[in-house]
């Protein structure tokens, strides 16, 4: 299959990792499979541990439990592995180590004629997101003469705000901007992106997307499992550094955003910024009123029993990190001024599913109400499933046959299974191919991530005084029942789901 791409190599540091065998090479091997890479085109694996190319082919594609080979044939994966070599670094940051990759990466540019065009991934702690970019620039890696370097750094991009400006500097001291590449795998996914097109190629949508007629919106992000024999990891992160300041509010941004004036990557991401601007801030003192934490008890989900996470090993007795966080918050803007928005997240809660929810305004009267009590709370509801099930539901109030008006609600429903037979490529697949592109549309801004985590920082700094008080929920539940009070006042509440998206049952008076 013919392609633009220009060639290069993808240098991924920490390629001896976890991430690098469930994620990175399977999705190269995907975009070789699919004939996306350039023919001259190589993957050069760089960490700490003492591998030659064969070793490093062995454990990554060919003794790798990950690794699908799907359709492809056996010399086909052959080939693939050809593609990887391999480069030990005693140090990520010694001048020796450096000009050693710098040296290999020549030798390659020589051999492959790549062009000198590098991506480097930091698939690395994120101690090291500083350290290496620094050393790249010393051994004039950050740029070339005759090509491009591009730079993709995993989540979490900082600790908080302070500890996100200061790796931003750190970063941009030695790439552009334009050059730097934030991956956050939730933009990956077919159905984040596809509420762009929902919102901006349908005529219908854009005129009842507004506070006159959206009532409330929530996104659902839930998790089955615990946290394993990661606590130590998970206890210095938790629910709210995890997933909301950067998958769920990349969600929401998509759900929130104005119209772009083009459909590019400047467009896109200057109306994600100007969102996150917007966000009513919850100050220190409403944080108790807003923000529900909650943290999980021994219980039973569909995995089966769970111990409660103070009893995962790496994790303190007395700890309060947080392993769910529901939240209830307002846009300051004319589109959605008064409009409640409601986020969740949370493990082992009783599926795993992200979700969103456009709950419309009933009508100014009820007319049927003499005829059916349920017609009095038939929410129009536009339910979006990012995963799994994927796909689109609108609810609304159909009249049940027979004597009178009784109301049902009815699903009109689309799924993504229905609209190809082809494969949907995984999220690292599609965000890879589109750095290779040079297309930065699906990847976080600095100026972006900075303000969502100005957002987020009061909430965690109330949280670390003591403000707030952390609930339990046992494994298995929808989480802590406080979080349902975010909802007084503002509408039916949670919406539970079922493992597929049409599967909830509508109940009417009999």
């Amino acid at each position: 299959m013919p392609n633009n791409l220009d060639p290069h190599v993808l240098v991924i540091f920490g390629a001896s990792g976890d991430l690098a065998q469930r994620k990175l090479v399977p999705a190269v091997f995907d975009l070789f499979r699919g004939g996306y890479l350039p023919k001259n085109f190589a993957l050069l694996g760089a960490s700490r541990t003492d591998f030659t190319d064969e070793a490093f082919r062995d454990k990554v594609v060919f003794n790798n439990e990950h690794f699908d080979q799907k359709d492809a044939t056996d010399e086909q994966v052959k080939e693939f592995s050809e593609m990887l070599f391999y480069q030990d670094l005693a140090s990520y940051d010694s001048e020796k180590d450096i000009k050693a990759l710098a040296a290999r990466l020549k030798k390659l540019d020589k051999e492959l004629k790549v062009g000198q065009n590098y991506i480097f991934y930091l698939s690395t702690p994120p101690k090291l997101y500083s350290t290496i970019p620094a050393a790249l620039a010393k051994a004039g890696l950050n740029e070339t003469k005759e090509g491009w370097a591009r730079l993709i750094v995993e989540k979490p991009f900082g600790y908080d705000e302070e500890s996100a400006v200061k790796l931003n500097r750190d970063i941009q001291t030695h790439f552009e901007e334009n050059s730097i590449y934030r991956i956050d795998h939730y933009l990956g996914k077919e159905t984040v992106q596809n509420l762009l097109v929902t919102r901006f190629a349908n005529g219908f949508f854009e005129p009842l997307w507004n506070r006159n007629y959206v009532q409330s919106v929530q996104i659902t992000a839930s998790e089955t499992v615990g946290v394993g024999s990661r606590g130590g990891y998970y206890d210095e992160s938790g629910a709210m550094r995890d997933m909301v300041q950067n998958h769920l509010l990349q969600v929401l941004a998509h759900v929130a955003m104005e119209p772009p004036i083009r459909a590019d990557a400047h467009s896109i991401r200057n109306e994600k910024l100007k969102l996150f601007q917007s966000l009513r801030p919850i100050t220190r003192k409403d944080v108790k009123n807003q923000v529900i934490r909650g943290q999980y008890t021994a219980g039973v989900t569909e995995k089966g029993k769970e111990i409660a996470y103070r009893d995962a090993p790496g994790v303190p007795d007395d700890s309060k990190t947080e392993t769910y966080v529901g939240m209830k918050f307002f846009i300051d803007n004319w589109r959605w001024a008064g409009v409640p928005f409601f986020v969740r997240t949370g493990k082992c809660l009783p599926l795993k599913l992200t979700e969103v929810v456009i709950t419309f305004k009933n009508p100014p009267q009820a007319i049927f109400s003499e005829y059916d009590d349920y017609a009095m709370s038939c929410d129009n509801q536009l339910i979006i499933r990012i995963q799994p099930d994927e796909g689109m539901a609108l609810e609304f109030g159909m009249k049940v046959p027979g004597e009178g008006f009784r109301v049902k609600n009815v699903d009109m429903d689309f799924f993504y299974r229905d609209l190809t037979k082809n494969d949907v490529p995984a999220a690292y697949t599609r965000l890879l191919l589109d750095c290779m592109k040079g297309e930065p549309t699906l990847y976080a801004r600095g100026d972006s991530v900075e303000a969502a985590w100005a957002f987020i920082d009061p909430i965690l700094e109330a949280w670390k005084n003591d403000e707030v008080p952390i609930y339990s929920y046992p494994a298995g539940s929808w989480g802590p029942l406080q979080a349902d009070a975010l909802w007084i006042g503002e509408g039916a509440g949670w919406r539970n789901p079922t493992a597929t998206l049409t599967d909830k049952k509508h109940y009417t008076k009999q």
